[in-house]
């Protein structure tokens, strides 16, 4: 009898923790989540027909720039895709606004290049 009082106590007191393991597996506990947005960066990589243009890669490239680009910059940002040279003009250009581009730009690339890498 006292070992089936502390067998339901045991019982109620791991189902009041929630002891239940349904709600939570370790498999996809530790994977990396994985960044996806469609905007005009993710149809420009898209329409480019590059190798590595993935629908998952030019997604996490997007949602990168959701993050970092204002909606004017991502849209000046889709002629790089089609005329990559232009962002040489751009560096290059005694124009502040264009240095001020080219520096954001750059500073987009290095975060989507670390974020969608492993893509």
């Amino acid at each position: 009898m006292k070992t089936t009082v502390l067998a339901l106590v045991a019982l109620s007191t791991l189902a009041a923790c929630g002891g239940g393991a349904s709600n939570y597996t370790t498999r996809g506990a530790f994977a990396p989540q994985v960044m996806f947005a469609t905007g005009p960066i993710q149809r420009a990589c898209m329409s480019q027909g590059r190798r590595d243009a993935t629908a998952q890669r030019c997604g996490c490239i997007q949602a990168v720039a959701d993050q970092k680009l204002s909606g004017a910059e991502q849209r000046r940002g889709v002629k790089v895709f089609k005329d990559p040279h232009k962002l040489q003009e751009w560096r290059q250009s005694d124009r502040a606004r264009e240095n001020a581009f080219w520096a954001s730009w750059k500073e987009f690339g290095q975060n989507a290049e670390r974020s969608c890498s492993g893509v």
